[in-house]
């Protein structure tokens, strides 16, 4: 994976954290897919048109462990650890990528709410 495609897409995956973003309905039709799914850490399914109501949660969101892996010529998957320090908790991200209309879109989404610490290394962090 060559590193301008990685930044590119961790550069992607910041913007629908930011809170201008997010609570844009312009920047969030340009950014999601028009059949875009996400199954949410609330385990409910989510679509783009239940986005587009421009209110968001605006949480203070921080992205850990950020990993891209091509999956053919124009669909990526992201994969990482969103840490959201408004609700003390740590969720694992999948992400996945496809450039269409000359520009990348979110497709899917999913979070997961983990106890997976970040900082504690792997070999200490399983019960």
């Amino acid at each position: 994976m060559e590193k301008a495609m990685k930044e590119q897409m961790r550069e992607l995956e910041e913007s629908h954290l930011r809170p201008d973003v997010r609570t844009s309905v312009e920047k969030l039709d340009e950014l999601l897919a028009d059949d875009f799914l996400e199954f949410g850490s609330s385990g409910y399914p989510i679509r783009k048109e239940d986005c587009m109501t421009g209110d968001l949660d605006v949480d203070d969101l921080s992205l850990l462990n950020f990993e891209v892996r091509l999956l053919g010529p124009d669909i990526v998957l992201t994969t990482y650890i969103i840490r959201n320090r408004t609700k003390d908790r740590n969720t694992l991200r999948s992400s996945i990528w496809k450039h269409m209309e000359g520009r990348w879109q979110l497709y899917f989404h999913q979070g997961t709410v983990t106890p997976f610490d970040p900082s504690i290394p792997a070999s200490h962090s399983r019960p």
